[in-house]
């Protein structure tokens, strides 16, 4: 095992795993569980699907990425539900980090590539657990219903095989393709996300988006359940 494994397996400020939320969550989802693979995968289900994605939510602050703050609210995008399956994992004693990633969309909303200016998502979040001797990859970030929705098999994980989105649907069209890994991190890199954000999608763009949640009081900005899927 790595020699700073500890760093993954202690709460921070935002992947806030001694939190009684968190850890009661985890107690519910994988209490009386011995086998760290077997909890890791009723954790990353239990993420995937009670936690809905929406990519909508605020995500200018710290706060937005508490794994406590994302539990209560049920529902964000990618790297939140990242920081709560970390969270999790750490509540559970098994060694977790999140990854980030820029990947190509071709499966999302037309409202959402309009929204962003294109299909290119810099910093999505995927989650690493340290299981059986070695770091698997885990991607909890959409729920089943939304997978129904955009004729996608929803991504299962075993805890012994790496868990990345297809490359393509069940359609044969094409659906994610990973640009660039970003890093792996013991906490969420709040900095680097919004930096990277405002590179892609531009400050203006990015800065209107903060905006309009300090006027609405965090509401989320769109309805992503009701929007137009690409590639019908």
């Amino acid at each position: 095992m790595e020699e700073n494994i500890q760093s993954f397996l202690t709460p921070t400020p935002i992947i806030d795993s001694g939190h009684k939320i968190v850890q009661e969550f985890a107690l519910e989802v994988a209490g009386g569980l011995t086998d760290s693979v077997e909890r890791a995968v009723k954790l990353y289900l239990a993420v995937r699907d009670d936690i809905r994605y929406d990519p909508y939510s605020p995500f200018y602050l710290p706060e937005h990425y508490r794994a406590s703050y994302v539990l209560k609210r049920g529902r964000s995008f990618c790297v939140p539900k990242a920081s709560l399956l970390c969270a999790l994992g750490r509540a559970c004693d098994i060694p977790s980090r999140v990854g980030l990633a820029t990947v190509r969309n071709h499966l999302a909303t037309k409202q959402l590539i309009d929204f962003l200016g294109t299909d290119l998502f810099v910093s999505h979040g995927f989650v690493e657990l340290y299981l059986e001797g070695k770091w698997v990859k885990a991607t909890p970030a959409f729920n089943r219903d939304l997978c129904r929705r955009h004729h996608v098999s929803p991504l299962e994980f075993n805890g012994r095989e790496d868990s990345l989105f297809q490359p393509y649907n069940s359609e044969n069209r094409k659906f994610m393709e990973y640009v660039a890994l970003e890093g792996v991190f013991a906490d969420i890199p709040v900095k680097h996300i919004m930096a990277g954000w405002k590179k892609a999608y531009g400050e203006d763009r990015v800065d209107s988006w903060i905006r309009k949640f300090e006027e609405e009081g965090e509401r989320n900005l769109r309805d992503f359940e009701s929007e137009d899927v690409l590639n019908q």
